[in-house]
C-alpha cells in the first residue's frame, strides 16, 4: 500500500491501464479482488508508458497459476520493438537467433528453437517454415501483450516442450469506446545509407445493440527495411593428401567467399476482430489475421575455389625438402610455404553466382471462439480455427559463372585468415612456365578488379518453390466451478497438411548461352561497393533488370521440371484429450492434470530408386501422455514460491518426416526423410521464488531441470531396413543420411530477474522529484546441457551458457528514455565430424538499443529509435581442435576458424505516434 510519506499519484491510474494499455482487462478479471487491492499499490500514471506496461505485465504474472513472463503494450498500445521476436527478447530467460541482424527465432531458457511453440490467442499456429516458429514475420503491432509460458499445463499441446509464446491480440472491449491509435516513421540504415519506413493504425469501437454489445477492431501495419550486408565465409576441411608431419591438427579452407547482399525486407499485416456479448454469460469472438514477410534479395556471391587443384598434392609423410618450386597449386601444401592461416594458391577457379530471390512467407489465421456459462458453476468454451501458411522460396533467376580451364587465365590468390574478423585476399595474374608435368606457376601483376578475369555462364536456374500448410483446429472445454476448485475436461483435434511443390528450369552451359551474355560486364552495373568490409578487390553488382529479363526468356523457351527429391505431402492428425484441476487454498493454488495425444502421420512422395522413380507412402502412429503439476505457494501477498513438474515431446519437422528418398546404388547411399522417427521427449522440474515489490517492482530467482530422451539430430548411419529392397538388390546395408534419434541428455540452469523504479522511494531517500523517473530492469539465465549424440557427449544444440539483458530508463515530464543491452554467449549450431571441419558454433551475440519519446500533448508524441548501436558482427566458427582434444590428441585452440562473418550496421528511425 502507499505509505503516508509517499506522494500519492492520480487515481486515474487503473482507468488508464484498463482503457489504454489494451491488455489488463482479462488479467484483472482473473482475480478481481486482488486487482482491487493492487489498485492502491501501483504508482504509475498514463503519462509513463514504460512503467505502465511493466505494471500490467507484473499483474498478469502474479495472478497466473503457472510460470509465465509477460510483455504488455503501453498506453499507446504498442510493444517496444518492431517484431514479436525482438519484443519478447527483453524478457527473462529469452534469447533470440538472428538473420541478417534481425531477431527471428526464440529460445526459451537456452532450449533449442524447435522447443518453442507459437500461438495466437491460445491457438497454436504452424509457422510457414514448419515447427521452427519464425517470429520475425509477425509484427508486434497486432499484439496487445505477449504471454510466454515456461511451464507447460495440460491445456497446451504436447509439442510445447520449452514453452509457448502466446500473442494476445487486442479487442475493442479493451477500450472504453471509440479508439484510434497509430504511428508513422522513417529512418535509415547506416551501412549503405538505406531507407526504412514504418507505420500502423488501429481503429476500434463498441456498439450497444438490441442483441447485446458488439466490439469491432481493425488494424494494419507496414514496415520496410532496406539493407546492405558485409559478409565473408570460409569452409574448412581436413585434407587426406596433407600427410606431412603435424597434419593431424591442420584444417584448410577449401573455399572462401563473399556474399554481398542488397535486400529489401517488408512486414505488413491486416487484422480484424469482432466480439459479441449478448449478455453477461456469453462472449463470442471472430478473429482474422493476415501477415506477410517478404525478402527480396539480390546476392552477388564471389567464391574462390582454393582446392580446385587438390589432386596436384601427393600424399607424403616425409618432412618437406629444400625445394621451393611451385609443383602444386599450393593448396594444403606446407612444402610450398603455405599454412592454413596464410599462403598463396596459383591459378584457381572463380565460381561466381548472381542470385535474385523473391521470398514470401504468409500466415492467414481465422478463429471463431465462444464462451458460455451454461448453468450455475458450469462453463462451456469452444474454438474453431483454420490457418494457412505459405513459404514461397522462389528464385527469380540464378546465374553460375566460372573461370576458363586454362590456369594462366585464372587468378592467383594470396590469402590471410589469421584474424578471425577478416578474410584478406590479394589477387594476381597467374604466370605459367613450362607445360604438362613441367608446368610451374608464379604470381604476376596484382589485379584489383575481380571482374577483369574472364568468367562465362555455366548454368542458369529459375525456381518456383512454394510450401503450403493447411491446419484445422477444433477444441471444446467443459469447466466446473466449485467452491475451492475449478475442474476442466477438454478435447482437441488438429489436422495439418503440408505440401511442398518445387519445380525448376535448370540450364547447362549451352542453354544458358541462349539467354545470357557471355561477358559479365554486359550483365552488370557500374556501381561501387555499398558496404564497408575490406574485400581486397573491387567488383560489379549484377543488373537486376537484366536478371528478370533472362528469367522471362527462360520461362518462355523452356519447361519447368519437378524437383522430386524435395516434393512431398505430409499429413499429421492429433487427437488430444485432457483433464485438469485448479485447487485453491488459503496458501495458494495447485494445478495438475494429464494430457493424452494420439498422433497419426502419413507421408507421400516420389522416391528415386536406382534410375527409376516410384510413389512411396509411409505412415506411423503413437500415443503419448503428458502429466504436469504446478504448485503456487503464497508466502504473503507479495511473495510466491512456484514448483512445477511438466513434460512434452518435440516432434520432427514435416520435411524430416517426408518419405522421400534418393538412392544411389553405385555409392550405396540413401538420403531423405525418416517417417518412423520418434519424438524427442523432455521431462522438467522448475522451482522459482517471486517477490512483487510494493508499490511496484519485481525480483525473481529460479532453477530448472529437464531430462531429455531420444535426442533428435542429423547423422550418417546404416539404413538397416529391407523396406527399400527391390530388383534383387539388398539396400539394408546402405549408408543413410538423415534425422535420427540419439540417446539421453539433460539441461539445467537458473535464472534471475529484477525490475525496479526509483519513484516510490525518492522522498524516503531525500532525493529530488526529478530523479524519480529512473528505473532499471535486468535478467540473467545460466545453462548447462549435455546430450548423447552419435556416441559422444556434447552440449544441446542452440543453448548458450548464459543469456542476460540489462536496461535503464527515465520517464518524467512527458519524456521517456530507454537504453537496453542484450547478450548471449556462444552456442552450438551443428554437430559435425573431423572430416567436415568439426562442430560449428555461433559466437557471443550482443546488441545495444536506445529509444526516446516525448509527449507533445496527451494525444501526440514524437519518437526516436536507434538499433544495433554496437554494430558488432555475427560470427560462426568451427572448432575441430575440441574434438581432437576429446579423443586424446594434443591440438591447439581452433575457435578462430571463422566460417561465417556478417555485419549489418546501425539503424535509426523516428516519427510520430497518436492516440485518441
Amino acid at each position: 500500500m502507499i505509505s503516508t510519506r509517499q506522494r500519492p499519484m492520480r487515481r486515474t491510474l487503473i482507468l488508464c491501464l484498463l482503457a489504454s494499455a489494451a491488455t489488463p482487462v482479462a488479467a484483472f478479471a482473473q482475480a478481481p479482488a486482488e486487482a482491487e487491492a493492487e489498485a492502491e499499490a501501483i504508482v504509475v500514471t498514463g503519462a509513463r508508458p514504460i512503467a505502465e506496461s511493466e505494471a500490467v505485465a507484473l499483474e498478469i504474472q502474479k495472478n497466473s497459476d503457472s510460470l509465465v513472463t509477460v510483455a504488455a503494450s503501453d498506453s499507446v498500445g504498442r510493444l517496444p520493438d518492431q517484431n514479436i521476436a525482438q519484443a519478447a527478447s527483453r524478457l527473462p530467460g529469452i534469447s533470440v537467433e538472428r538473420d541478417q541482424g534481425q531477431a527471428r527465432y526464440i529460445n526459451l531458457r537456452g532450449a533449442p528453437k524447435s522447443w518453442t511453440t507459437l500461438s495466437f490467442d491460445g491457438v497454436n499456429v504452424i509457422s510457414p517454415e514448419g515447427r521452427d516458429a519464425r517470429f520475425d514475420s509477425i509484427p508486434s503491432a497486432i499484439a496487445g501483450k505477449i504471454i510466454v509460458s515456461k511451464a507447460v499445463t495440460p491445456d497446451m499441446p504436447g509439442e510445447t516442450v520449452a514453452g509457448n509464446v502466446n500473442v494476445v491480440t487486442r479487442s475493442a472491449f479493451d477500450y472504453a469506446g471509440f479508439h484510434v491509435a497509430g504511428k508513422g516513421g522513417l529512418g535509415f540504415a547506416e551501412l549503405g545509407d538505406r531507407k526504412e519506413y514504418e507505420g500502423n493504425l488501429v481503429l476500434s469501437n463498441r456498439f450497444d445493440t438490441g442483441i447485446g454489445e458488439i466490439g469491432v477492431l481493425l488494424s494494419g501495419s507496414y514496415y520496410e527495411r532496406n539493407m546492405i550486408t558485409d559478409n565473408f565465409e570460409n569452409d574448412y576441411e581436413r585434407v587426406s593428401r596433407d600427410a606431412r608431419p603435424g597434419n593431424a591438427t591442420r584444417f584448410w579452407v577449401h573455399e572462401t567467399e563473399n556474399k554481398l547482399y542488397r535486400l529489401t525486407r517488408k512486414n505488413w499485416s491486416v487484422s480484424g476482430r469482432v466480439d459479441w456479448k449478448p449478455d453477461d454469460r456469453t462472449l463470442i469472438s471472430a478473429r482474422s489475421i493476415y501477415t506477410i514477410f517478404t525478402d527480396d534479395e539480390a546476392r552477388d556471391n564471389y567464391r574462390f575455389d582454393l582446392d580446385d587443384r587438390e589432386n596436384d598434392l601427393v600424399a607424403s609423410t616425409a618432412p618437406c625438402g629444400a625445394s621451393t618450386a611451385n609443383t602444386t597449386s599450393g593448396y594444403a601444401d606446407i612444402c610450398a610455404g603455405n599454412t592454413p592461416q596464410k599462403g598463396t594458391i596459383y591459378g584457381i577457379d572463380i565460381r561466381q553466382r548472381s542470385t535474385l530471390r523473391a521470398y514470401r512467407q504468409s500466415v492467414f489465421t481465422n478463429t471463431l471462439e465462444g464462451s458460455h456459462e451454461i448453468a450455475d458453476g458450469w462453463k462451456l468454451s469452444w474454438v474453431g480455427n483454420y490457418t494457412e501458411s505459405k513459404d514461397d522460396r522462389s528464385v527469380v533467376g540464378e546465374v553460375s559463372w566460372e573461370s576458363p580451364p586454362a590456369r594462366n587465365l585464372r587468378p592467383t590468390v594470396a590469402y590471410d585468415f589469421s584474424d578471425p574478423n577478416y578474410s584478406r585476399l590479394t589477387l594476381f595474374r597467374t604466370i605459367q612456365t613450362g607445360t604438362g608435368a613441367a608446368a610451374r606457376y608464379t604470381a604476376g601483376q596484382q589485379v584489383t578488379a575481380v571482374d577483369s578475369f574472364a568468367k562465362t555462364p555455366t548454368g542458369f536456374t529459375v525456381l518456383d518453390a512454394v510450401d503450403t500448410t493447411k491446419a484445422y483446429t477444433g477444441r471444446i472445454v467443459l469447466a466446473r466451478e466449485l467452491d475451492h476448485a475449478t475442474l476442466k475436461a477438454g478435447f482437441q483435434y488438429d489436422r495439418r497438411n503440408k505440401i511442398a511443390d518445387e519445380s525448376q528450369i535448370s540450364l547447362n552451359t549451352a542453354g544458358a548461352a541462349t539467354i545470357l551474355p557471355q561477358d559479365y560486364a554486359q550483365f552488370s552495373l557500374d556501381r561501387k561497393f555499398l558496404g564497408k568490409i575490406p574485400l581486397g578487390y573491387t567488383f560489379r553488382y549484377f543488373d537486376q533488370d537484366k536478371m528478370r529479363a533472362a528469367s522471362d526468356a527462360a520461362r518462355k523457351a523452356f519447361a519447368f521440371s519437378p524437383v522430386t527429391g524435395n516434393n512431398y505431402n505430409v499429413r499429421e492428425e492429433v487427437f488430444a484429450g485432457y483433464l485438469m484441476g485448479t485447487f485453491r487454498y488459503d496458501w495458494g493454488t495447485v494445478v495438475g492434470g494429464v494430457r493424452v495425444e494420439h498422433i497419426k502421420n502419413e507421408g507421400r512422395a516420389i522416391g528415386t530408386v536406382g534410375t527409376g522413380q516410384q510413389l512411396i507412402v509411409a505412415d506411423a502412429s503413437q500415443t503419448l501422455a503428458f502429466p504436469s503439476m504446478h504448485i503456487n505457494y503464497n508466502l504473503d501477498d507479495t511473495k510466491k514460491l512456484r514448483l512445477s513438474f511438466n513434460s512434452g515431446a518435440a516432434r520432427a519437422d514435416y520435411d524430416q518426416l517426408r518419405p522421400n528418398v534418393v538412392i544411389n546404388d553405385t555409392n550405396e547411399t540413401i538420403s531423405g526423410g525418416n517417417p518412423a522417427i520418434r519424438p524427442e521427449r523432455a521431462y522438467g522440474v522448475d522451482a522459482y521464488f517471486e517477490w512483487y515489490v510494493r508499490p511496484q517492482g519485481y525480483l525473481m530467482i529460479g532453477a530448472f531441470y529437464k531430462k531429455i530422451e531420444d535426442v533428435l539430430y542429423t547423422a550418417r548411419r546404416t539404413f538397416n531396413s529391407p523396406t527399400l529392397n527391390s530388383g534383387n538388390v539388398d539396400r539394408s546395408g546402405y549408408v543413410f543420411n538423415g534425422i535420427v534419434n540419439g540417446g539421453t541428455g539433460r539441461l539445467f540452469g537458473m535464472e534471475a530477474a529484477a525490475q525496479l523504479q526509483l519513484e516510490p522511494w525518492t522522498q524516503d531517500l531525500g532525493l529530488p522529484d526529478v530523479l524519480g523517473g529512473f528505473g532499471v530492469s535486468a535478467n540473467v539465465t545460466l545453462n548447462d546441457s549435455k546430450v548423447d549424440i552419435g556416441g559422444r557427449k556434447t552440449r544441446l544444440p542452440g543453448t548458450s551458457d548464459f543469456v542476460y539483458n540489462i536496461g535503464g530508463y527515465y520517464e518524467k515530464y512527458g519524456l521517456s528514455l530507454r537504453l537496453q543491452y542484450q547478450n548471449r554467449s556462444k552456442w552450438l549450431d551443428t554437430v559435425g565430424t573431423l572430416a567436415d571441419g568439426g562442430d560449428t558454433y555461433w559466437a557471443s551475440d550482443d546488441e545495444l538499443d536506445f529509444s526516446a519519446r516525448y509527449a507533445v500533448t496527451k494525444n501526440f508524441e514524437i519518437y526516436f529509435d536507434a538499433s544495433n548501436l554496437l554494430n558488432n558482427p555475427g560470427r560462426r566458427f568451427s572448432d575441430p581442435g575440441s574434438l581432437l582434444r576429446a579423443s586424446g590428441v594434443a591440438a591447439p585452440d581452433t575457435s578462430n576458424q571463422t566460417i561465417e562473418w556478417e555485419r549489418f550496421g546501425r539503424r535509426y528511425t523516428g516519427g510520430i505516434r497518436f492516440n485518441f
